[in-house]
């Protein structure tokens, strides 16, 4: 709920008070009628008296600072907690809102005017925002108006709550009253200033193929910085961004996130004032950033989501992960469960024809995959990427029979049918190009940088949205296509539109092109599951998922790599957003070698795809695989909607090697799937045992493995140690017994209490040390994985039926 009441006290005179399940969150208008944060955290009862205990009391300014004004002498904004910090009037620390005034100055001085309170805001609707995407189905809406004192400028500040996830939404919406233009600079969609003891940031960098790695960063008096300048939300630095306390761990202290429901360059920043006050701002990149607002129009800036948990990192996450998947997913994928599916791009990249994709997607019914994806090369001359980008006419020669008859062949395999697109993106060699070639982004007269061999499309030309839109429609209303891929393949390096009069502007109206598109495209196909890419996580953000219910997290899928990527990407988003896909081995990104258990069990935490081609499996592979897709099956649900919890994020061990563990419990606690991996086997090592948490202390549950038979091939030349007769590695003779005999992996089979599982470490059996090898040791090499099924037991008695039976 949204409380607002007056407060009898000289210091400040209205208080509003937004109050989550969990949360509160406190700011009041001051005697200058500045809004003053008052307090961000864990759940408080405010009334009057607790307003006036967090106000503190200031007779005489600390040194050096500006003094307000001659009535309010007292009061120094450099050192003062705010909602909106802008340029001017003493506050040297990073603005929220920069402006260039009628006059060419860019001090502004916004006060309270008035306010709005609006009871279950947007839960009939479904999007406010004009041009923007924002969370759906909030509690209550408040708007404060601010207006600048010296001139008709305002700016509502807009509070969104959602009770339940703990989360609150921010972002203002400037309005020009004055006579004649005035320019935005800088307009973030948040500002909070908090106490700054012992704070850290924890932010996610990266690249192309390694994406989402963790960084923690102490606060200082020295500015962090985590900013996009690709004209997307970037690998480079994922929009996510968490304040935390030192101590904080995964399951225990205080920490603050931050996202932004936007998909360009965003901007976030952290601080501490030389009084210890920290500062974190969030918000559009203001980095070539210049937007102009005439007489009576308005800047929106996008919706920022903020969250605070009390309990640890993953208490955070999973505020994040409800928020998404409650308010921010389309809600017809919601809460959809997605397929299993088969991408051709890695299994013949360009090189295939109609033949070969109906085989292959013959092979993949056979082990149970549900949607059969062409990716990249069906259109134009598309033999490489060198060309044909912007033509999306069927290449004949592959697909003598087009989309469609494709299509029909694929579903009357009984398979549904998706297909890959990368609508922003246009070749020099293209006849797109050669009809438009203004309507690529490219300056004039300027030698153009080229990305992956393309062109961007200046999605700010309302003819190009419209050509790019009929197009689409024209395609996914030709033939029953269930899926898209929509890709996106380069950064931006010119900003440029030829018809923008202010290229300020040019960035952001590129984002607002684009959701103009998908708008009208989903909207058009509510029922087609569309997926996110951009050479991968190049952006995997909230407002891509706004329209898409889900995102290819990387084009890395090495198992070891995804397991780093994932875990980045759990702080701030639900498995049932990410796409992982059972891939090769050797990988094509690392050239690693992984077992393909390992392989599935790292996908299985995510929406499981493949990747490959099965035609290169062995027909003991291929079973596996049938096994696994079975498996992932009954488990998928769980996956969706779940609660993730990290329990070791690959840190190093006492051994020197690194280790996962996930698990991933459903809201009832009744069952779970617990996940481990390890990235290198330690000699001598044999202990091994699996620490569980999250389920209930009061529940009986069974735990056990998913047995595995393993090649002896695995095992070399000491296969010799036990042979009778001498057998040479890769000989026939060799390959025959691998044939017809496995050895049997471990299995693991306990029924404990949730009690006992939540606090103390389970013995697994020992790992492989090099003085014997059974089925009742742990083949566990480099890379390898297991994992764990967690059931509900009514009673005991039910799992000693299952043992007799």
């Amino acid at each position: 709920m949204i409380k607002i009441f007056d407060v009898k006290d000289q210091r400040v005179n209205r208080a509003f008070v937004i109050e989550s399940r969990n949360t509160s969150y406190a700011f009041a208008v001051n005697e200058s009628g500045h809004l003053l944060h008052l307090y961000y955290g864990a759940r408080l009862e405010f009334d009057e008296n607790a307003i006036k205990a967090r106000l503190g009391f200031s007779k005489y300014l600390a040194g050096n600072t500006i003094s307000y004004s001659n009535e309010y002498s007292y009061l120094a904004l450099e050192d003062t907690a705010l909602e909106l910090s802008t340029m001017g009037k003493g506050d040297i620390r990073e603005s929220q809102v920069i402006l260039t005034n009628i006059d060419g100055s860019n001090s502004n001085d916004f006060i309270y005017d008035s306010h709005e309170l609006i009871e279950g805001y947007a839960t009939n609707g479904y999007r406010h925002l004009k041009e923007m995407p924002e969370a759906h189905s909030s509690d209550s809406q408040l708007i404060v108006t601010l207006k600048d004192k010296q001139r008709n400028i305002y700016i509502e500040m807009i509070y969104n709550l959602f009770y339940e996830t703990d989360c609150i939404t921010r972002r203002i919406k400037i309005i020009n009253k004055e006579e004649s233009f005035i320019e935005v600079n800088r307009a973030l969609s948040l500002n909070l200033d908090l106490e700054g003891e012992d704070l850290e940031m924890l932010n996610f960098t990266g690249a192309w193929i390694r994406e989402m790695n963790r960084n923690f960063t102490k606060l200082s008096q020295n500015k962090l910085v985590n900013s996009s300048f690709t004209g997307t939300s970037s690998n480079r630095n994922n929009p996510l961004v968490i304040l935390k306390k030192r101590d904080t761990t995964e399951f225990a202290g205080e920490s603050y996130g931050f996202n932004l429901i936007y998909s360009g360059n965003h901007y976030s920043c952290a601080e501490k004032n030389a009084y210890g006050m920290a500062r974190f701002v969030m918000g559009i990149n203001p980095n070539n950033f210049n937007f102009r607002i005439e007489p009576e129009q308005v800047f929106e800036s996008p919706e920022a989501v903020m969250t605070f948990a009390k309990n640890g990192l993953n208490s955070l996450s999973h505020n994040f992960h409800e928020f998404i998947r409650e308010h921010v997913l389309r809600r017809t994928w919601a809460k959809k469960v997605r397929p299993v599916l088969l991408n051709s791009w890695e299994a013949c990249y360009f090189n295939f024809n109609e033949t070969k994709l109906v085989n292959m997607a013959k092979e993949a019914k056979k082990i149970g995959v549900e949607l059969f994806v062409m990716d990249d090369g069906w259109f134009g001359n598309r033999n490489d990427d060198k060309s044909s980008l912007g033509d999306w006419d069927v290449n004949l020669t592959k697909l003598p029979n087009g989309v469609s008859g494709l299509c029909r062949k694929i579903n009357d395999l009984g398979l549904d049918f998706g297909i890959w697109l990368e609508p922003e993106m246009i070749n020099v060699d293209s006849n797109l190009y050669r009809s438009h070639p203004n309507w690529a982004v490219d300056i004039p007269g300027i030698e153009h940088s080229e990305g992956r061999n393309q062109r961007i499309i200046n999605l700010t030309i309302e003819e190009v949205r419209d050509y790019l839109v009929a197009r689409i429609f024209d395609l996914l209303s030709s033939a029953n296509i269930k899926y898209v891929k929509w890709d996106m393949n380069r950064i931006f390096t010119d900003y440029y539109g030829f018809n923008l009069s202010n290229q300020g502007e040019f960035a952001h109206r590129y984002v607002l092109g684009l959701y103009d598109i998908l708008g009208r495209i989903v909207e058009e196909f509510p029922d087609v599951l569309f997926e996110g890419c951009a050479s991968g996580g190049n952006r995997f953000d909230l407002g891509i998922l706004s329209y898409m219910s889900q995102i290819w997290a990387s084009d890395n899928t090495d198992p070891w790599c995804r397991a780093n990527i994932q875990t980045g990407y759990s702080y701030g988003y639900p498995m049932s957003v990410i796409a992982a896909h059972i891939s090769a081995s050797p990988n094509h990104q690392t050239l690693r070698q992984t077992l393909l258990e390992t392989r599935f069990n790292v996908a299985s935490f995510a929406m499981l795809g493949l990747e490959l081609n099965l035609s290169d499996l062995k027909d003991e592979e291929l079973e596996i695989l049938k096994t696994e897709i079975e498996v992932y099956k009954s488990v998928r649900n769980l996956i969706f909607t779940g609660d993730y919890i990290r329990i070791k994020n690959g840190e190093e061990t006492d051994f020197n090697n690194h280790v996962f563990e996930w698990i991933c419990v459903s809201k009832e606690r009744d069952r779970a799937l617990a996940f481990t991996m390890q990235d290198k086997a330690v000699a001598n090592q044999p202990n091994a045992s699996l620490r569980l948490t999250g389920l209930d202390d009061n529940k009986l549950y069974h735990i056990y493995n998913m047995p595995a038979k393993y090649d002896i091939k695995h095992f070399g030349d000491l296969i010799n140690a036990v042979s009778p007769i001498h057998i040479r590695p890769g000989s026939n003779i060799h390959k025959i017994i691998s044939k017809f005999k496995k050895m049997d992996g471990e299995v693991e089979d306990f029924v404990l209490s949730g009690s006992f599982i939540n606090n103390a470490p389970i013995k697994l059996h020992n790992n492989y040390a090099a003085t014997g090898f059974d089925g009742d040791v742990r083949f566990y090499q480099d890379y390898a994985s297991r994992i764990f099924f967690i059931e509900e037991l009514k009673e005991k008695d039910d799992y000693d039926k299952e043992e007799n039976a």
